[in-house]
């Protein structure tokens, strides 16, 4: 590596760490999918071998497949910062439900998020962007709050299973913390 591909970024408080120039990373994500594409496993049906959709945060530090035992083609996953129900994550599973056979739906939010302790006018602030940003006070209420509103929305009908995990980015464990069964499922 040249010093040019090298460029120190403040962590605050004093401290730093050297990331890689951005076009370095995008060349070296390009050089690595030449190996994946050449030995991937080719999924041809999108549509969830076990019929389920994981909604979860961004966050780095959570690689879904590896925490939830699931592989490739098995789950939608769906990501966004805090792992919050949001208009978009609704727009996905109206898709992922009445298109691609989804009926089971993982609510997973993790211990440590940004988005908790926490307001919207705090992250406007930091930000600058005037956006709800769906702040996370207690986890096992939000998540109940998200599972309210995915069960209350007539086109997501076809869902019949709907839990809320915190995850914990320290053990590695998941925790069931809420759980909601349309009547009559099997």
């Amino acid at each position: 590596m040249t010093a040019q591909q090298i460029a120190p970024i403040s962590m605050g408080r004093g401290q730093s760490c050297y990331r890689l120039n951005p076009m370095t990373q995008i060349s070296q994500l390009l050089e690595a999918n030449k190996s994946y594409a050449a030995a991937r496993a080719n999924v041809a049906d999108p549509r969830p071998g076990r019929h389920m959709a994981v909604v979860t945060c961004m966050d780095a530090r959570i690689d879904v497949f590896a925490v939830l035992g699931l592989h490739l083609g098995e789950a939608h996953v769906i990501r966004n910062a805090g792992g919050r129900v949001t208009d978009d994550v609704l727009r996905s599973l109206a898709l992922s439900c009445n298109v691609l056979g989804v009926d089971t739906v993982v609510v997973m939010q993790h211990t440590k998020c940004g988005l908790a302790g926490v307001t919207d006018e705090e992250l406007r602030e930091i930000t600058g962007a005037n956006l709800g940003f769906f702040p996370i006070d207690d986890h096992a209420a939000a998540l109940r709050e998200d599972i309210t509103l995915l069960s209350a929305k007539p086109y997501l009908a076809p869902l019949q299973f709907i839990a809320g995990f915190i995850y914990d980015v320290e053990s590695g464990e998941v925790d069931d913390v809420a759980y909601w069964e349309r009547s009559g499922a099997d």
